[in-house]
């Protein structure tokens, strides 16, 4: 049974729930939205058919809209939020169109995810004019509104690294500058045409990173969850480690795409082998074992890795040979700045009580991040 499944990690499924597969946006290193023959526009089923499953399947649901860009949509989100009273909810948007959803609504938010890449030049040069002036509007909007009626809880930087972001002043910017709870990232990897990863990471992004650790590492009971890939790799550390990837897909999470099928990973949207089944048919079936390669299982780093991207995996064609050695090699050493920097300085901070294990712990699946840029 899949309950029996979930309760084993102490919450519910993820459910990616696509609004849309439009977007409004066409950043540098996405395009924008799906075909309509593959996601279409809007969906072809009824929220209670949806409701209908996620009540007869999971009993602590988290919930989070996805698109394309959700807040197309409006009115679907609000239809599903009322019937599901008793889920977690969380977003992934752009934030252009925040004015779309009301107050009441943003409240009940435990997590937003804003898209958002670092300082405004960067920003808007990779996602469009003017996005960044909004995505910090919106954040002001919810800032006001936490104060005010409790939430949304966390509002979180989700960015997108590239050749043209620097690191530590981008994650500073949006935690220091703005104010954001938390920051998380993933590479530009895969999606866009091959770049020279490696030699930027050695130039840039890895020493970036070493001075973000260190940072932390002065602070750790105040500053070491607000940055999602170093608590989450602290986490598995102290927590057993990851038996699968980080972000849950295919096993503790899925997405509902808007023609009612049921894939594994909300970006395998086109692949046969994420197909878990449809609104109708599925019964909790998860990917096995084997989505995971044998040369991860493998290696020392697994337990804290996880295997890092499930569809990177699979879909190795997008970034073959070399260029993907250059990915695990770059997460190998990301993995190793935060064993050196920020795991001695939180240890000692758990030895002085300044820190409890409880705080250490970090749940993917609550925030709809993959932990491992």
């Amino acid at each position: 049974m899949l309950e029996a499944w979930v309760g084993g990690f102490g919450t519910g499924l993820l459910w990616f729930v696509f609004t849309t597969g439009l977007c409004n946006l066409r950043c540098r290193y996405c395009g924008g939205g799906f075909p309509p023959d593959i996601v279409p526009p809007w969906p072809r089923y009824r929220v209670e058919e949806l409701v209908e499953l996620i009540e007869r399947v999971d009993s602590r649901p988290v919930v989070f809209f996805y698109g394309g860009e959700p807040l197309l949509n409006p009115g679907f989100i609000r239809e599903v939020m009322d019937a599901l009273p008793h889920a977690v909810f969380g977003i992934q948007t752009n934030a252009i169109l925040h004015n779309r959803l009301g107050d009441e609504y943003w409240a009940r938010f435990t997590t937003v995810l804003l898209s958002v890449d670092g300082v405004e030049g960067v920003t808007d040069r990779w996602r469009g004019p003017g996005v960044y002036s909004r995505v910090v509007s919106a954040l002001r909007r919810l800032q006001r509104l936490r104060e005010r009626l409790g939430g949304p809880a966390t509002i979180v930087a989700r960015m997108a690294v590239h050749r043209e972001i620097s690191i530590y002043r981008d994650v500073m910017h949006l935690l220091r500058g703005l104010g954001f709870d938390k920051v998380h990232w993933q590479l530009d990897a895969v999606w866009s045409p091959p770049w020279r990863l490696g030699a930027w990471a050695r130039e840039s992004y890895l020493p970036g990173l070493r001075r973000l650790a260190r940072w932390v590492a002065a602070r750790p009971r105040a500053r070491l969850h607000r940055i999602v890939p170093f608590h989450g790799i602290v986490s598995a550390l102290y927590n057993g480690g990851f038996r699968w990837y980080p972000c849950g897909a295919g096993r503790t999470a899925v997405a509902v795409l808007t023609d009612g099928r049921i894939v594994a990973c909300p970006i395998a949207v086109r692949e046969e082998w994420a197909v878990l089944g449809t609104l109708d048919t599925w019964r909790g079936r998860v990917l096995p074992e084997s989505f995971v390669p044998e040369r991860c299982r493998l290696c020392s780093y697994y337990p804290l890795c996880g295997g890092r991207c499930l569809y990177a995996q699979v879909e190795s064609s997008y970034w073959p040979g070399r260029l993907l050695e250059e990915l695990d090699w770059v997460t190998r050493r990301t993995i190793d700045i935060v064993l050196e920097e920020v795991v001695p300085a939180v240890e000692k901070a758990v030895e002085r009580g300044e820190i409890d294990l409880a705080y250490l712990s970090y749940t993917p699946e609550l925030e709809s991040t993959e932990v491992i840029p």
